[in-house]
């Protein structure tokens, strides 16, 4: 995205007082309640203090909004609000818009929160706790995946009477459709969380678990998910932890499989059935009979699914994260029980570790069109959408730039001036707090002070924004996160929640969780 700015015309208006006699209030109109036949469950994690809390805790704001047919949860992996403002600046600069005002489809949900991301054991947490947070309703060790907070990061046997049901599980047993999307590999934190148990979120295949241990690892645990019939549709990266070791990809060289069980995952999806298809390319992706009833298993790239800044170039082919998202709607609407569904822009998380805000924006933006088809595609009368973050970044929005100033820019309080700091150096609206932007390479050595700006262009793709601490990746943020809602149980969502409490909402809304 180039240089630009907009021209504006600042005034004060003039107030004018209102003596007309306004109307008696009257109460919101309160929607019928919808009529599903479903029978709640409790969840076997139902005793642990975590979930009883927030039970309890989401019980006395009880909604009125009716019952939800339909959830879908979406997940901006690491989408602070600093990312979110950000995120909503670019959006409007790129589209020649005034970026200030402009409005991201997920701000148009009307009910919204904040959720405290903590983990069991940390006050900054990871996506593994996180994730397990909002589709378990407990609160775990960083690191792990849909177990209580009495599991032993990385003992297999810990994992025994600590497991818990996921509401995808849940809505699996009760007869609905079921789906998860994400940017980043199926076995991710994110994603995993709705289907695995794991005390070790890095087990991703058997190569990372040993060949005599007793736990399954995720991929295997995807493949051989016993909840209802399975998931209707499941779109991703991470083909390398459903391939045998050595196996080649198809787009990296670098990248076989990595499993050393000789398993070929994605060849057992697709023997499950004649409805069981296996894609890894937009053509194929294209080509499965979606409005047909096909149960199609994605994985588009090795490893994770490119960033949307480079997705246009892969020669292979991959669908957006706003293509997957429709198509998963399709699919899951056939059901007329009803659907559960995850859509995680998996790489914004990535972009930010990297130093490099223009990625993780342009992956937040993606992910923002992906709830405008949500918008699009569903009725608030009966599909409840909640979109949130698992955790923020460091990143931060200051100085004093000018209304219009391009958000990935140097900060200007003025057009055509360059704002400098007390060593004479010119500075970016966008920095974060620490991460591989603090150093640079010149020529073999390397330089940890502030680089001249001057001449630089910083809203190339490649630039790094500056951080104050040098670290080899920037780290997680532990403030608040946004969480904004609309739909039956909407109304759930308000105040200063606890992550774990989004499940309890998706769960009384959709009648899934008694």
């Amino acid at each position: 995205m180039g240089h630009f700015s907009f021209a504006f015309v600042l005034g004060l208006s003039s107030l004018v007082a209102a003596c007309a006699q306004l109307p008696e209030p009257v109460d919101p109109p309160v929607a019928e309640v919808v009529g599903l036949e479903r029978t709640a469950v409790t969840p076997r994690q139902a005793n642990d203090p975590y979930y009883v809390t927030a039970e309890a805790a989401v019980a006395a704001r009880q909604g009125t909004l009716g019952q939800a047919k339909n959830v879908i949860l979406f997940v901006g992996d690491g989408m602070g609000i600093s990312t979110v403002t950000a995120a909503r600046i670019y959006a409007g600069q790129k589209r020649n818009m005034d970026g200030e005002s402009y409005r991201l489809a997920m701000e148009s949900l009307p009910y919204s929160a904040l959720s405290k991301t903590y983990s069991h054991d940390y006050q900054v947490s990871d996506s593994a706790a996180t994730a397990t947070a909002m589709v378990s309703g407990v609160k775990t060790r960083s690191g792990a995946l849909g177990v209580t907070s009495d599991v032993a990061i990385g003992n297999c046997a810990s994992q025994l009477d600590r497991e818990t049901d996921s509401l995808f599980e849940l809505a699996e047993r009760a007869g609905l459709a079921t789906g998860v999307i994400s940017t980043a590999k199926l076995t991710h934190a994110t994603p995993a969380a709705t289907y695995s148990k794991s005390a070790a979120r890095g087990w991703e295949d058997d190569s990372s678990l040993g060949a005599d241990s007793d736990c399954k690892d995720i991929a295997r645990q995807f493949i051989e998910w016993e909840a209802g019939d399975g998931f209707e549709i499941a779109l991703g990266g991470g083909r390398q932890h459903f391939r045998p070791a050595g196996v080649a990809d198809l787009e990296s060289d670098n990248e076989p499989g990595r499993r050393i069980d000789g398993r070929d995952l994605t060849a057992e999806w697709a023997a499950k059935s004649d409805a069981h298809v296996y894609v890894e390319d937009t053509a194929g992706f294209e080509a499965a009979d979606i409005a047909g009833g096909a149960k199609v298993l994605g994985l588009f790239e090795a490893s994770h699914m490119q960033f949307e800044l480079d997705r246009p170039g892969d020669t292979a082919g991959e669908p957006s994260i706003e293509a997957m998202t429709r198509a998963a709607i399709t699919r899951l609407s056939q059901n007329e029980n009803g659907f559960v569904l995850m859509v995680e822009g998996g790489r914004i998380d990535h972009g930010h570790h990297a130093g490099n805000a223009i990625r993780a924006l342009e992956d937040a933006d993606a992910m923002d069109r992906a709830v405008a088809a949500a918008l699009e595609m569903t009725s608030t009368d009966d599909t409840l959408i909640i979109v949130t973050a698992d955790h923020s970044h460091t990143l931060t929005i200051a100085g004093y730039p000018v209304r219009g100033n391009p958000i990935l820019g140097k900060t200007s309080p003025a057009p055509g001036v360059i704002a400098r700091a007390e060593d004479g150096l010119p500075y970016t609206t966008l920095g974060y707090a620490n991460g591989p932007g603090a150093c640079r390479l010149e020529g073999e050595a390397v330089v940890c002070d502030r680089q001249d700006l001057s001449d630089i262009d910083t809203a190339a793709n490649d630039f790094r924004q500056p951080a104050l601490v040098p670290t080899g990746s920037e780290t997680h943020a532990g403030e608040d996160v946004a969480v904004f809602a609309s739909g039956p149980g909407a109304d759930m969502v308000r105040g200063v929640m606890e992550q774990n409490e989004i499940f309890h909402v998706m769960g009384t809304a959709s009648g899934l969780v008694e």
